[in-house]
């Protein structure tokens, strides 16, 4: 039985590094993604404040973590959320509504504003985009994990080669996870097994893929930018089509 494929190119743009722009965000252009990033501490002395803006759906899906620091981090991060969405849409946070996709990616019913949203152990982060859908990937560098055993299951032997002949090994893992669940991200699936079957170490990765929601929700490419933050952070951002601009923001 001859099994489906189709291809996929990964076009990944040298990793840069970046500080976060203490200023308030520009009009938002098309082509053009911002992306919103704060720590967990940053955002924690208006907790009462962002979880009153959670609907019934969250605060349910927040009390369901059992560790309260993964409870506070979700509930701070979605009352952020939708705060800086009713930045973008002029509907106040409290009354925006989601639609979810397929495999639960949410999405506004508008569709002049695509947006995604990522956190990680010590913060979160929100990308907008007016034009296309878009995925996004936060990590911090002091997350625990062994990046050689779990590069070994899910990277490329390509992809190993320079994480085991990297000057920082971690940040090189890091690097290429947030990238590989970028685009999983921006293609609305989300989760898939086998990552080694996402090649994102060279400027342009022509694939073959065989995943089949994969291949019928994905774009026929990616463009993926990646950021190295001053301090512990990387963030990768995966969109269809190639940005003209790309802007990080404080909170």
């Amino acid at each position: 039985m001859i099994m489906a494929t189709r291809s996929l190119l990964i076009h990944c743009m040298e990793t840069d590094t970046r500080e976060v722009l203490r200023v308030e965000p520009p009009l938002l252009a098309p082509n053009a993604c911002l992306v919103h990033f704060a720590t967990v501490n940053e955002l924690r002395p208006r907790y009462e404040m962002l979880r009153a803006l959670l609907d019934d759906e969250e605060r349910a899906r927040a009390q369901r973590f059992k560790f309260a620091v993964d409870r506070e981090r979700f509930e701070l991060g979605h009352g952020w959320m939708r705060e800086l969405l009713a930045h973008y849409t002029g509907v106040p946070g409290k009354h925006i509504t989601f639609v979810r996709g397929r495999f639960g990616k949410p999405s506004l019913s508008r569709k002049d504003l695509c947006f995604n949203l990522s956190d990680t152990k010590d913060a979160v982060a929100l990308a907008v985009c007016s034009t296309m859908e878009l995925g996004l990937d936060l990590e911090t560098m002091e997350r625990r994990v062994d990046h050689e055993a779990v590069s070994a299951h899910y990277f490329t032997p390509e992809e190993q080669a320079l994480i085991g002949h990297s000057n920082e090994p971690k940040r090189t893992f890091l690097e290429f996870w947030t990238r590989k669940e970028a685009v999983l991200k921006a293609s609305g699936v989300g989760i898939m097994d086998d990552l080694r079957s996402l090649r994102v170490d060279e400027a342009l990765n022509k694939l073959t893929i065989q995943h089949t929601e994969f291949m019928a929700m994905a774009a026929p490419e990616y463009h993926v930018r990646t950021w190295r933050m001053q301090g512990y952070h990387l963030i990768s951002v995966a969109t269809p089509r190639p940005l003209e601009q790309a802007m990080l923001f404080g909170a």
